[in-house]
């Protein structure tokens, strides 16, 4: 990062405070092996559908996120999968720290698919 302008830094902070809100990462968890319509993520996220339309837009905004509409419904889908590369590199790394909690390393680890295992501090 050391040698990026100052307006790519200004995008690389936009791209992690789109992942700073836990509903749009509990929508990507919800996209990550299929793809479903904004009926669905509501039912699964348990928030209304308006709310979840707004965070959908804002992913498929900034490229997260694929759209296509069929027939009355949008399903949305993961447009690129690295970002659950960097999710679970960041799951890890907290599941790490937290080394002295053992349920809530267990949850981290378990999200990072295990990742962590083994690099106690």
């Amino acid at each position: 990062m050391h040698a990026l302008s100052d307006e790519a830094l200004e995008q690389v902070a936009a791209y992690f405070q789109l992942l700073s809100e836990p509903t749009r990462l509990k929508i990507l968890n919800l996209l990550r092996d299929d793809e479903r319509n904004v009926g669905e993520i509501a039912k699964l996220c348990g928030f209304t559908m308006a709310n979840v339309s707004r965070h959908l837009a804002m992913l498929t905004q900034h490229g997260l996120l694929a759209r296509e509409s069929r027939g009355n419904s949008v399903y949305y889908r993961i447009a690129d999968p690295s970002i659950y590369e960097l999710c679970d590199l960041v799951c890890g790394n907290i599941a790490r720290r937290l080394g002295h909690s053992v349920a809530q390393r267990a949850a981290f680890e378990n999200a990072a698919g295990g990742a962590t295992t083994g690099n106690t501090r």
